[in-house]
């Protein structure tokens, strides 16, 4: 690209014509002697994208899943670990994707991702990797397309996919929404982009460069790239409701760098010319308010729970996190999974520094936006896309949180690049120094996000580095816990409990959890007594009920744990454990019958759950159905083939129809099980069948929590 065709966006201020040798500087002037051809340079742009994203976030296929919400939208949703089907697609379109969100696509491609990979957690984890590299990739072509600066938007591109706080978008499984819905905002831009390129009326003004990456290649009518656009802002809405702010986005690209009006300033970019423009994004707003409603409807609890906070409180919150992003962007340091609320008061101070730094920043762009429009399109971009998500509007566990940043920065990063492209003009010495300080900058936050990634390997290590930034934490207390029992260090994982209680008394989830612990320790009336406090905040809490089902049932009271599963199963009706649970109690009461029936509906919405094929096998067994048990006892097996229980029950089920060269096999495995976990009352059952080899009635599978 010649120096002349590129001068009227070189320096942000979008006036064509404009040649000021200082603050135009041709953007490509940063190529080194014998510059190569724009579309190779362009390709190179994007390889190494593809590269840094990989360095960074690839270590990820080999991470596991975590115990923060990846079991409610991923490895414990019925609606997902059935795989691909149409059934389930229409299941995905018509119900919440977990508790409190309608986000059909985002359920979608875990299904896919479901279909191909099963439960290996890597594969979900390179999905999002490599949802993110596109994002990235996409993100420099269209900011090249807009603007024909190549370094600049590859400046932007790189700093968005690297940055340490891409780790919880990028690394966190549950986080999709964010990577997916990146993905279709890019391809929104894209097609709004070609549509302006194509469209008469009112582009005559436009800057977008006719000579970019893209050329010739797509010859669709502008109309049709209008469509493009707004379906790909639907698909993008149905992955993270967060996008409902890209109608405003797009009215400050058609301001710059796109210039759909004859006005280069703000004070003539009034309602005569704005008119169209807004006309034009009928669709996009439309589809942006059904979004906020059907993001109302389903998020009526936590609506509540913010209109139990002032707000002048959360006014004040707001403008610390606005401020913290601020810093995190420049100095990502102490980043963490967990930011805790202040609980008893705000600190006034900080409220009013926070306030000072944005309100001088905001008038510092608007004073300079005829000169630099850009620097007031990329501030406005993070104020409107941050929005959304800001603590005024909506009360979440955190005050703030790292993937929130994920399309909001890019804005920030807008301004830094052709705030730094204007000192650039300022001679070949400025120039050398922004060179070397880009460089140090990628690689220094390359470096940074490496180690950041590194913390998400499973849910010990994540916890772990959450607590040491954030103490105070009930959440990472509790969550910490589960990944200690997890691993079976039930002493430590209670002391996580204990101290999670100490912070919040009345968290159900910790409750209940350290009930489940105490259940394993056989201390039944202490985690009934943890159960019920558990139900008492909260009676229709499914898992709750459940579990002390399951410490009833422990304790020999098997009416009592019956009528816990049962009011579990309706409020929950394919509450697999539940179904499961009642159908081995059932077989311990003798009812056959109705154990199998339980135990279908337990394999209807997971078939792939080994207790309820074992359960299953025991109750067909007692019914005189032996293949069909041995068929339930196999397939339990494949899935978990180190269960004790299920080895004696098929060693049992064989030897009752006279396979006792069979049967021995089983029960020697389940021996061999049952003696490394300790499990006396199984190994001296098993020992004296081995010495009968006299086939007895098979034993249900107990209940756990």
């Amino acid at each position: 690209m010649s120096r002349r065709s590129n001068s009227k966006t070189a320096s942000g201020t979008g006036k064509p014509g404009r040649s000021d040798a200082r603050a135009s500087r041709d953007d490509n002037a940063f190529l080194p002697a014998g510059q190569l051809h724009k579309h190779w340079l362009s390709m190179g742009v994007c390889l190494f994208l593809a590269v840094a994203v990989w360095a960074v976030f690839g270590q990820t296929r080999h991470f596991d899943f975590v115990n923060y919400d990846d079991d409610i939208y991923v490895y414990d949703n019925p609606a997902i670990t059935q795989g691909f089907s149409l059934h389930g697609v229409a299941w995905l379109f018509t119900h919440p994707d977990g508790p409190d969100e309608w986000l059909p696509v985002t359920g979608l491609s875990r299904m896919l991702d479901w279909q191909f990979y099963g439960p290996n957690a890597g594969g979900h984890h390179l999905t999002n990797v490599l949802l993110h590299a596109a994002t990235a990739i996409l993100l420099f072509l269209v900011l090249q397309e807009m603007t024909g600066a190549i370094w600049r938007s590859a400046f932007v591109a790189v700093v968005f996919a690297i940055h340490p706080l891409r780790a919880e978008s990028v690394a966190w499984v549950t986080e999709r929404k964010d990577v997916l819905s990146g993905l279709f905002f890019m391809l929104t831009l894209w097609t709004y982009v070609r549509y302006v390129q194509k469209s008469t009326v009112p582009a005559s003004a436009s800057t977008v460069h006719p000579d970019s990456f893209w050329g010739s290649r797509f010859t669709l009518h502008a109309s049709r790239f209008y469509w493009l656009a707004v379906v790909f802002f639907a698909l993008g809405l149905m992955a993270k409701t967060m996008l409902v702010t890209v109608p405003f986005i797009l009215l400050l690209l058609d301001y710059w760098p796109l210039q759909r009006s004859k006005a280069s300033t703000l004070q003539r970019f009034n309602a005569s010319t704005l008119q169209p423009l807004l006309v034009e994004k009928i669709p996009f707003f439309a589809l942006s308010a059904a979004a906020c409603v059907t993001t109302w409807l389903m998020q009526t609890h936590s609506i509540v729970v913010a209109r139990g906070m002032s707000l002048p409180w959360r006014a004040g919150n707001a403008l610390m996190a606005y401020a913290d992003y601020l810093g995190h962007m420049v100095y990502p340091v102490g980043l963490a999974l967990i930011y805790p609320h202040p609980a008893d008061h705000l600190p006034i101070g900080r409220i009013a520094l926070s306030a000072l730094l944005l309100l001088i920043i905001t008038f510092g762009v608007v004073a300079g936006r005829r000169k630099y429009p850009c620097l007031l399109v990329g501030w406005l971009w993070y104020l409107v896309m941050l929005a959304p998500v800001i603590d005024v509007m909506q009360a979440v566990d955190s005050a703030r949180a790292d993937r929130y940043t994920y399309l909001p920065q890019i804005g920030l990063c807008l301004m830094v690049a052709w705030a730094a492209a204007v000192l650039g003009g300022l001679g070949r010495y400025w120039e050398a120094a922004l060179r070397w300080a880009a460089g140090v900058i990628i690689a220094t936050l390359m470096a940074a996000a490496y180690v950041q990634t590194g913390y998400w390997r499973n849910s010990v290590t994540l916890w772990a580095r959450t607590l040491a930034r954030t103490p105070q934490s009930s959440i990472a207390h509790c969550n910490y816990g589960i990944a200690l029992a997890g691993q079976g260090n039930l002493e430590d994982a209670t002391q996580q409990f204990e101290r999670a209680l100490e912070l919040n008394p009345e968290d159900v989830k910790t409750l209940n959890n350290l009930g489940k612990v105490l259940t394993t320790e056989r201390k039944f009336d202490e985690a009934i007594h943890y159960f019920n406090r558990a139900l008492q905040l909260n009676p229709r809490n499914a898992k709750a009920l459940n579990n002390l089902g399951v410490a009833l049932a422990a304790e020999g009271k098997l009416d009592e744990a019956v009528r816990q599963y049962q009011r579990a199963i309706q409020l929950k009706p394919d509450y697999a454990d539940a179904l499961n649970n009642l159908s081995a109690a059932l077989n311990a009461q003798g009812q056959a019958g109705k154990a199998v029936q339980y135990s279908e509906q337990a394999l209807q919405a997971n078939p792939d759950n080994a207790d309820a094929l074992n359960n299953s096998g025991v109750a067909l067994a007692r019914q005189g159905k032996l293949d069909e048990a041995i068929r339930h006892f196999r397939r339990a097996l494949q899935l978990n083939p180190d269960d004790a229980s299920t080895h004696n029950n098929l060693g049992i089920a064989l030897a009752s129809q006279g396979k006792v060269s069979e049967a021995i096999p089983e029960f020697q495995q389940a021996l061999n099980l049952a003696t490394a976990r300790g499990n006396t009352a199984l190994v001296e059952s098993i020992r004296r069948r081995l010495q009968s080899y006299q086939p007895v009635s098979p034993a249900p599978q107990t209940p756990t929590p």
